[in-house]
């Protein structure tokens, strides 16, 4: 939870003094949203067992994990690429004379 200078500093909705209102606390993180949404999908399958609406086995869940992790997995690793490639973008059309890789992997001499 955030101190209270910090409430001072950044304001009521944690944000900058200088950013807009529409700008977001952290980056958006795709895989994370299909793996929780998994997660919802499986706990609804279960409730609808509990009440008696369907009969669920016990062994629905594996398949429905195994097919949200890798599906989770595969979003996640494309949302990460479509970051890296936002950041070398910016990085490469940035004129402060840094150079244009991010990865540290090109040294300049």
């Amino acid at each position: 939870m955030p101190r209270p200078e910090e409430y001072e500093r950044r304001g009521a909705y944690g944000r900058e003094p200088g950013q807009p209102y529409g700008a977001w606390r952290h980056e958006f993180r795709p895989g994370r949203l299909v793996l929780g949404l998994t997660g919802l999908g499986i706990a609804a399958l279960y409730a609808g067992d509990a009440t008696g609406d369907w009969v669920t086995p016990w062994y629905a869940v594996l398949p429905l994990l195994g097919a949200g992790l890798v599906l989770a997995g595969v979003t996640g690793r494309l949302g990460h690429r479509a970051r890296r490639r936002r950041a070398a973008r910016a990085a490469s059309s940035d004129s402060s004379g840094a150079p244009a890789s991010t990865s540290g992997s090109q040294a300049i001499r």
